[in-house]
Parts: structure tokens; C-alpha cells; sequence
């Protein structure tokens, strides 16, 4: 027994060392890349596995559409990446290729499909999410993920931390003997400061003044508890940002709460609750397939849907019945974040009417509903419309 010990605490201990060079790293970023002062913004399109390439190919001919002057006149580049499949993933054994993260990193801001992640019994060699993989190299430490039903007074952004927690160590765990397994969780303190101030950065900027703060600090006392009074902290710099905190477990509850949720502004919580409330407040919006996710860090940036590659869907012969909304949302989120923020608000309107107003087009997912290129259509001639702003506005009550 004391061999299996001594064992997982070396383990443990390298573990340990990596943070410890993580933390370095973060104390030596040198600040924010400035897109307008760059001669030519280079965006990588990643199809992913899956449904992945099928929604990927609408959301760029949306964004080729609306960029067209400015690809035409090179200062735009959208760039095609191939080879992060799931096939040439298993083939080098690595969750992200050294050739294909090579490409990644020549682009400033990636709008990328979902790929497929390995779980047991499905054939694939146990190798880690590409997004995890992409999130830590990248250091995309926000996951921020908008919410919006207008007809509900709901307008909910969740700022999710990317690159701590237990999802970032989930694959480091230790089985110390055929009895006990035992996995790891990390918070740090820039870390968790960097995500904390991004969320109240954004409630003071869009004038939402409203942050919650999600734990479970009363129980996983040192990593949420960390992350709980470095908010309290933050949080004394931004007087005209009101703030509380909820614990994950009733936040869940309050999210569906039709008294309470539409109170509820912007959210920010460590990288697990961020995963599971977000899929809750996708499907209130009207599915996961609904709802695009933005990963952010101070060089790089990725733009994806929040769901997964839907293998099913392919080996029934529904793939080109995938809705392409969440990487269409996606697709918008990035504008914004690079500066194109008037196309930004274009597309987002755009959506709104083709989701929760006209939805002259249905999506079913199924032989009985449009395609994702019929809807991806639908979208483009929405967002061309000259009467699009009054008529969102119309549409919405605003």
C-alpha cells in the first residue's frame, strides 16, 4: 500500500509543477491583442467532426457575406483548417495534431465546429477533448456563452472560467489502486481573477450592473471558495455593479424560476457549473442547438456551438437537417468581438426574427423540417433586409 501511495503523490506533484509554471505564464501575459491595428485579420474555419462541417460551411457564408468588401479588399482572410477530426486525431494519438494546431495559430480568431470527444466503448483511443486541448493552448480562459428570449425579458451572459477546475485536470486523475480513484480540481488566483473582472468588465460596459456569482463554495471550500472571495474582492472596484452569489445547486432551480430568472444578468462560475447551467439556459432558449459560445483569451480567440458533433444524426442520414443557429450566433459573436460589431447586431437580429418571430422556416431536425442550408438562406436574405432594424424592433417590443 505504501508503494501504490508514494505513487499518487509523485503524480500529484507533477500535477502541482505544471500549475505552478501555469501560474508563471499568466503573471507574464503582456496584455490584449488590438484587431484594428492589424494589417489583415486572419479567421480559420474548423469543421470538426460530425454535424460540425454541414452547420460550420452556413455560418461562413454568412460571415463571408457580410465581410464581403473587406476579404475583397484583404483586410479579411478567412482561412480553411482541415485535419481536426476525430479519424486524424486517433491517427497521431493527440487531441489536437502538432500540424493542424500549427494552422490555429497563425489565424487570430477561430470559428470552429464541434469535434467529437472519446468516451468508452465507442472505439476511439482515450484521448482528451480538442476543445480542452484548444482552451489550454490557446490560454482561452472565457467561455462566454449569451442567453437571450426577449418575449421572457431574459438576456442572461455567462462567463464561464476556461482553463481551471475539473475539467482542465479531468484527465490526469489517479487510479491509486483498484479500490480508489481519485481526480483533481484547480482554481488560481489569476485565474480566477482574470474571468471574474472580464464578467464585471462586461455588466458595467453594457449597462446590465448586475453579477452573480456560481459555487458551491459552501461545500468545496478551498477551489470555489478561492473563486468566491477573490469576486468579493473584485467586486468592491465596481460600486455601480450590484453583485451576489448562488450556489450551483439552486441556480439550476432559479434559472426555470419564471418569478425570478429574468433578474438574473450576467453570471460568471468555474468551468463544470459553467458547462452544465449553460446547457440548461440553451434549452430554455430553445435547445443546445440554439445557442454559440465564444472562447477568449488576451491573443486567440474561438468561436463554436455549445453542443456536440450529434454522431447519431450522421449515421441516420439527418446531418444536413442539423440546425445551423448555434454557429450562426456564433458566427455573430465573433464579429463583435474583432469590431465588426454593426454586422454583429445585423446578424443577431436576423436571428431573432428567423428563430422567435416570423420562423417562417421550421427546424426539426428530421426528414420533416427545412435543412440547414434552407434556413441558412432563410438567414442570409433576413439579414440583407432594409427594413430589418424596424422590423426587429417591431417584433421584439423594444
Amino acid at each position: 500500500m505504501n508503494k501504490e501511495i508514494e505513487a499518487a503523490k509523485e503524480h500529484f506533484g507533477r500535477i502541482l509543477q505544471e500549475q505552478m509554471q501555469r501560474v508563471e505564464a499568466m503573471k507574464a501575459s503582456v496584455g490584449w491583442v488590438d484587431y484594428g491595428k492589424l494589417d489583415k485579420l486572419i479567421i480559420g474555419v474548423v469543421g470538426g467532426d460530425g454535424i460540425g462541417p454541414f452547420i460550420c460551411k452556413h455560418a461562413e457564408n454568412v460571415l463571408r457575406a457580410l465581410l464581403k468588401e473587406e476579404v475583397a479588399s484583404g483586410k479579411v482572410e478567412i482561412r480553411t483548417i482541415e485535419g481536426l477530426t476525430i479519424e486524424n486525431r486517433a491517427k497521431h494519438l493527440k487531441a489536437i495534431p502538432d500540424d493542424v494546431l500549427a494552422e490555429i495559430k497563425k489565424c487570430h480568431v477561430i470559428l470552429k465546429g464541434p469535434t467529437t470527444t472519446p468516451k468508452k466503448g465507442d472505439g476511439w483511443p482515450n484521448i482528451e477533448s480538442a476543445n480542452v486541448a484548444m482552451r489550454r493552448e490557446l490560454d482561452l480562459f472565457a467561455n462566454v456563452r449569451p442567453v437571450r428570449i426577449p418575449k421572457q425579458g431574459i438576456d442572461w451572459t455567462f462567463f464561464r472560467e476556461n482553463t481551471e477546475g475539473a475539467y482542465v485536470l479531468g484527465s490526469k486523475g489517479v487510479d491509486v489502486n483498484e479500490d480508489v480513484s481519485i481526480d483533481f480540481t484547480v482554481a488560481t488566483t489569476q485565474g480566477s481573477e482574470r474571468i471574474i473582472r472580464l464578467a464585471f468588465d462586461h455588466a458595467r460596459r453594457s449597462g446590465a450592473n448586475r453579477v452573480t456569482v456560481v459555487t458551491k463554495a459552501n461545500v468545496i471550500k478551498r477551489t470555489d471558495g478561492k473563486f468566491l472571495s477573490i469576486a468579493e474582492r473584485i467586486a468592491k472596484e465596481y460600486p455601480e455593479v450590484k453583485w451576489d452569489d448562488w450556489f450551483i445547486d439552486i441556480m439550476t432551480a432559479k434559472l426555470i424560476d419564471p418569478y425570478r430568472r429574468a433578474d438574473f444578468k450576467v453570471m460568471v462560475l468555474p468551468n463544470l457549473y459553467g458547462d452544465i447551467l449553460t446547457d440548461e439556459a440553451a434549452q430554455i432558449q430553445g435547445g443546445v442547438g440554439t445557442a454559440g459560445s465564444a472562447n477568449i483569451g488576451s491573443r486567440y480567440a474561438m468561436f463554436e456551438a455549445i453542443h456536440g458533433s450529434a454522431p447519431r444524426m450522421v449515421e441516420e442520414g439527418r446531418a444536413q437537417f442539423a440546425d445551423p443557429s448555434s454557429m450562426l450566433k456564433a458566427a455573430a459573436m465573433l464579429l463583435d468581438h474583432v469590431g465588426y460589431v454593426e454586422k454583429a447586431s445585423m446578424l443577431e437580429m436576423a436571428l431573432d426574427l428567423c428563430t422567435q418571430f416570423e420562423r417562417r422556416i421550421r427546424m426539426t431536425g428530421r426528414f420533416d423540417g427545412a435543412t440547414g442550408e434552407e434556413f441558412g438562406r432563410y438567414v442570409l436574405e433576413t439579414v440583407s433586409r432594409k427594413d430589418l432594424d424596424k422590423v426587429w424592433k417591431q417584433s421584439s417590443g423594444s
